[in-house]
């Protein structure tokens, strides 16, 4: 199979869909790896790495579209490169669909294979996007400590606090691994951490397993108990391929502190509060309600190369599969990637993607088996 790795187009995003290492490895399995110059240059891999690696450079951007039938990459396609799709290729990426009508309609018409990373399951575990949700998560605490100093707009509170004062209140909304992960970031540094959770097993294993930590049931009234004393506000709501629920209305952020911050780790997913909107790295924050909000849909590429050693460990091996066997073998060998189906051949497969858009439905097995491959 033809292999393609384009530069990625998204602003601020250096993160790579294959290391040099990944591309070697398939080469040695026989297939041709397409890689456009500099795609790997944000991340600290030069192009002479996939070379030696037996990559191919090349120079268009449309070209790795044109001849490849994967595309691997790391973040969704961009408008302008719709068009590049076609019926039959493989589009191996995250695509967070639910909170983008525009690039669902264009794959849709493209008709071409979209396999989301963010939406492949084992079990209750979403392998995929784990590694981003543990940056994500313990990128929060740091942007959100520096947003809150007074330099920058905030109340001037340090988080941890120093003896004789009391720290910063750090809430965290979603005990999943995103939220996690900013919980031990924010008990590290010695704040007062409370984590908000619906599921009680889960708030078991929290109680258990964070002794820096409180857990406390999400619910309305009780987030409305804490929005006035909470410095830092997570947001790390996560509804598997579908949009996250508007937790976090426009009153309630009235009630927070002028100068407090919120980070909301779900705006890839349509964010969890009335007042988010997508920014990037180069402007990340704005003020509504006298609340800072970083709102940055691609968290993970402030630590590109970090972020890209930890995605394609995960990635490869399905990768690999799909070279080596096609898209039927590859679900065929492992039953687990068919959840990151969300399109075929111009259906939409994934149910959270059809329903936050009011399209129809297909059940992948079905669409499987009326596919003919290209």
């Amino acid at each position: 199979m033809i292999i393609g790795v384009p530069k990625e187009t998204k602003a601020q995003e250096h993160r790579v869909g294959l290391l040099p290492s990944a591309a070697y490895q398939l080469t040695q399995r026989g297939h041709q790896v397409l890689v456009e110059y500099g795609a790997g240059s944000g991340s600290g891999y030069r192009d002479e790495e996939y070379t030696r690696a037996g990559a191919e450079l090349v120079s268009q951007h449309e070209e790795v579209f044109e001849r490849a039938g994967l595309i691997v990459k790391v973040k969704e396609p961009l408008p302008d490169e719709y068009p590049l799709l076609r019926r039959g290729q493989i589009l191996f990426t995250y695509l967070h669909l639910a909170a983008n009508r525009p690039l669902t309609d264009a794959l849709v018409r493209s008709g071409c294979v979209g396999i989301a990373y963010e939406t492949v399951e084992i079990g209750k575990r979403l392998p995929l996007l784990e590694p981003m949700s543990e940056i994500a998560g313990r990128m929060s605490i740091i942007v959100g400590g520096y947003f809150l100093a007074k330099h920058t707009g905030g109340t001037g509170v340090l988080l941890g606090g120093v003896p004789g004062v009391l720290p910063g209140r750090v809430v965290v909304i979603g005990g999943g691994t995103s939220g996690v992960n900013a919980a031990r970031m924010a008990t590290g540094l010695g704040a007062d951490v409370t984590i908000l959770e619906v599921d009680i097993e889960r708030m078991r294993f929290l109680d258990i397993t964070m002794h820096g930590a409180h857990t406390l049931y999400s619910s309305p009234a009780h987030l409305l108990d804490l929005m006035p004393t909470v410095d830092l506000l997570i947001g790390a709501v996560l509804v598997p391929g579908a949009r996250a629920p508007k937790l976090i209305t426009r009153e309630m952020l009235r009630m927070m502190k002028p100068g407090s911050v919120l980070v909301d780790i779900a705006v890839d997913q349509g964010g969890c509060v009335e007042t988010s909107r997508p920014t990037t790295h180069h402007d990340p924050v704005y003020v509504e309600e006298g609340i800072t909000h970083y709102c940055v849909a691609n968290m993970p590429a402030a630590y590109a190369r970090t972020a890209t050693q930890a995605l394609t460990n995960v990635t490869y091996r399905y990768v690999e599969l799909l070279a080596d066997h096609g898209l039927r073998g590859a679900f065929d060998r492992d039953p687990h990637l068919v959840a990151g189906l969300n399109l075929i051949d111009g259906q939409i497969t994934y149910r959270g993607v059809a329903e936050a858009h009011g399209l129809p439905f297909c059940d992948p097995a079905s669409a499987l088996a009326e596919y003919v491959t290209v």
